[in-house]
Order: C-alpha cells, then structure tokens, then sequence
C-alpha cells in the first residue's frame, strides 16, 4: 500500500520515510537482520536443550530410596510399568515437538535465504502451527512445578525439580523467541523475487 509503521510509537508514514516525523525512530519496510535474531535465538534454544535431555529432571526421594529420572529415561520407565500412554505423551510434548519445532524455524529460516521447494502459503501455514504450539511448550515445567508442590510429605517423600527442568524452560523461551523474531513477511518476499527471477 505504499506505507510503512514505525515499530515505536506505530504511526504511519509514506514508504520511502527515512524517519518518524512524531518520535524521530528510523522507519523499516522490514525488520532489519531479522534472520540473524531468529537464528541467534533458535542456536541458543538448541544449546539449553541439549543439557535439558542429559540432566535429571525429576528427583524422587522417599524413606528407603531417591532415584533421578531424565525425560526420557521418566518416559521409558513409565512404559515398563504399562503406562505406555502416558509415556507417549511425554516423548511427544518433551521429545518430538520441540525437535520439530527446531526443524521447522530452521526450514523457514533457509527458505527465506535460499528458496524452498514449499509453496509460500504451506510455509506460512508450518510457521502458523509452531507460533501455536509455542504457547503450550511449557506444559513440561508446570507438570514438574505441579508435582513438586504436591508431592511433599515431609521425611516420607519429596519429588523436586532437577536441573533439566530449568534448561527445558530455557529452550523453550529461545525457541518461542526464536519463532516471533521470524518475520513471516519474508516468505511472501522471497516469493515474489523469485517470481521476478
């Protein structure tokens, strides 16, 4: 439409305004290095999850023994006690989701950079669905936070939080940030320059 907001106090201006004639913020069509900023988030959420998987992220004690489970090592104990529902759903919430969501920022991220064989509207649907699934990522920590609060029978038993829990938290947050730093007008960009191409 031949406009352009200002990120700042958003009033509108003609494309091609250098500054915000009301707060003086330099006006942008585009974010600028927004790729650099999802990119820098999405690395950083890889790095929390990686000691998320390795550290316990349950601790149970109780009167005659203390065991430390990681998310994994929880969902394979659950499966061989016959709980197999239950363990699916936390290597699907914990396990496969956040690896697909790290698969699927990068997808679009290299599609903005280099092209994809995804049409712009598939793309922006996959970016739809992990802005979605962001904000029921932390499902995980209150499920710990939850079972910490309530398990606490003094001498009898304690379940806490291991170490895991606050890298899982911390991956999460990059990843969401991660997302909302994706500027999903890109895709559409890089549609229309490859249609001129």
């Amino acid at each position: 439409m031949g406009l352009v907001a200002c990120t700042s106090c958003t009033r509108v201006w003609p494309a091609g305004t250098d500054r915000c004639g009301r707060c003086g913020h330099r006006l942008h069509t585009r974010a600028p290095m927004a790729l650099q900023r999802v990119w820098a988030w999405w690395l950083v959420g890889v790095i929390a999850y990686v000691p998320a998987n390795l550290y316990p992220m349950l601790s149970t004690r109780t009167l005659i023994a203390s065991q430390e489970a990681t998310i994994i090592g929880g969902a394979v104990d659950l499966a061989r006690n016959g709980n197999w529902g239950i363990a699916l759903v936390i290597l699907t919430a914990s396990v496969a989701i956040p690896l697909g969501k790290f698969l699927a920022i990068a997808m679009l991220a290299l599609g903005v950079r280099h092209g994809s064989a995804l049409s712009g509207s598939r793309r922006q649907q996959l970016y739809q669905v992990v802005e979605y699934i962001g904000r029921w990522s932390m499902i995980d920590v209150f499920v710990v936070a939850i079972l910490a609060s309530l398990v606490q029978l003094g001498a009898v038993a304690s379940v806490s939080p291991g170490p895991a829990s606050l890298f899982f938290a911390l991956s999460v947050i990059f990843t969401m940030l991660s997302a909302q730093s994706f500027d999903s007008r890109l895709i559409w960009d890089a549609a229309r320059e490859g249609r001129r191409a």
